[in-house]
């Protein structure tokens, strides 16, 4: 199916890590309200552009690693309330700071240290009153610095939200290592497909201003063309594609032009000067910035995930003419997304639940089993599917206003074809009586 076909825009191929896809956990389709919503483009002489935001969350689960602690906070529960305030920097001075150990004295009042401990002789509570105890983040270490943002990038690239990501980047303490963010986001996104590079580009350039600053950014990229000969070793076209973000760096105002001139000068041997070639190129090019702002293959406001998910309802819409399950496994197969495989599974629920169709319940049923048989589906990703509607579903009823009844035929149908996970017996959800379904219309099914 033609619709589907994206070998012109994924020209690599997938490698999220399996650890971290089966690190899904929960997930949760709950829309980020603080996303704003702007035309994705570029104007040379402004400050950097904005760019949109996918707004569908997914959560990873965490692991049992030594770098537990550090993930807990960020891994779960995205739903609360998390400020935006302090961003885990120094201040100026190299000292305060969230995480930060602050200056010996800085926050004490009066010409020397109070005593906090109670069991001191000098201990004195009437002065206490005026102390807040306050937790540390302790600044990680390389190797947790990698694994964590290898896991936040990972969970990014499922869920499309650059808000969520950097939520979860603010959690951290990284020290004098922030350019690191740079620098493995954009290794992971070398050895993926045109996809997950254009989403890289947006979270980098979401990241300015709020997590990392030019300096940051120049300090990542000068890493990345230092470690090339290795990077090449796993990516062989490596130095094109760096080449490619540096200049889109520079189109969306996050590298300064000088950037590349400067080192032109100093990298004077391959592969690294091949790669600032290429990045030269593009932007002295004719409508070269208009040109890079499209390096990855996509167009205007187009995200990725919204792409993925408008190809995921095509697939279904042509199902339900078809009939042809094994066509729709093919080209589901074929956007080699699996770790987004349980938005399929939820928007082919909740579109039986809008239609209220029994024939399209039992086609949509047919071919959740279909695709779990074969392999196509993982039960994870069903399993996350139908948590996602469950979730949803006091929004769904406002619309259908028997979603739940309808919802209960489905996992019916759905059992007697074991393909229902068993453990979300337990998870669907109820809603109080309000009216026998005899009260109503006479019925939920529509036939």
């Amino acid at each position: 199916m033609s619709t589907v076909n994206q070998s012109e825009l994924f020209n690599g191929d997938v490698k999220a890590s399996s650890n971290d896809i089966e690190k899904i956990d929960d997930v949760s389709s709950s829309t980020s309200s603080q996303s704003n919503k702007h035309h994705h483009h570029h104007h040379h002489h402004q400050a950097k552009r904005i760019v949109n935001h996918s707004t569908s969350n997914d959560l990873v689960q965490p692991s049992s690693s030594p770098t537990e602690a550090h993930m807990k906070k960020f891994m779960k529960n995205s739903r609360r309330s998390r400020s935006r305030f302090g961003r885990g920097l120094a201040k100026k001075g190299g000292a305060g700071g969230k995480g930060t150990w602050g200056k010996i004295c800085e926050n004490y009042s009066g010409d020397g240290c109070e005593v906090l401990d109670p069991n001191d002789p000098n201990y004195d509570s009437d002065t206490m009153e005026n102390y807040k105890i306050e937790a540390i983040t302790p600044v990680l270490e390389p190797e947790e610095i990698d694994k964590c943002v290898r896991l936040i990038v990972a969970e990014y690239y499922e869920h499309g939200d650059s808000n969520e990501a950097i939520d979860s980047l603010l959690e951290l303490n990284f020290g004098e290592r922030l350019h690191s963010i740079i620098v493995i986001a954009i290794s992971m996104a070398l050895e993926k497909k045109n996809a997950y590079r254009e989403m890289t580009s947006v979270l980098i350039s979401d990241l300015y201003g709020q997590i990392v600053h030019q300096e940051e950014i120049e300090k990542g990229f000068d890493e990345l063309l230092d470690i090339l000969p290795d990077l090449i070793l796993d990516t062989p076209n490596a130095a094109e594609l760096l080449g490619n973000f540096i200049a889109r760096a520079v189109a969306d105002d996050i590298l300064p032009p000088i950037y590349v001139k400067n080192s032109q000068e100093k990298y004077l041997k391959k592969p690294q000067k091949f790669s600032i070639d290429i990045a030269k190129d593009l932007l002295s090019s004719k409508h070269g910035l208009i040109n890079v702002d499209r390096i990855w293959g996509f167009t205007g406001g187009m995200r990725p995930v919204k792409y993925l998910i408008k190809q995921m309802h095509m697939i279904l819409e042509e199902y339900l003419v078809s009939n042809i399950a094994d066509d729709a496994g093919t080209n589901l197969t074929d956007l080699e997304v699996p770790h987004f495989h349980h938005e399929f599974v939820y928007e082919a629920i909740v579109k039986a639940i809008e239609d209220s169709k029994e024939p399209t319940i039992d086609k949509i049923c047919s071919l959740l089993k279909f695709l779990y048989d074969t392999g196509v589906i993982t039960i994870d990703q069903l399993k996350n599917g139908y948590l996602r509607v469950f979730e949803e579903m006091p929004e769904i009823v406002i619309d259908v206003p028997y979603a739940y009844e309808i919802l209960e035929t489905i996992k019916s149908k759905a059992e007697k074809l074991d393909s229902f996970p068993e453990e979300l017996v337990k998870e669907m959800p109820t809603r109080g009586r309000k009216r026998f379904v005899s009260e109503g219309d006479g019925g939920t099914i529509k036939s």
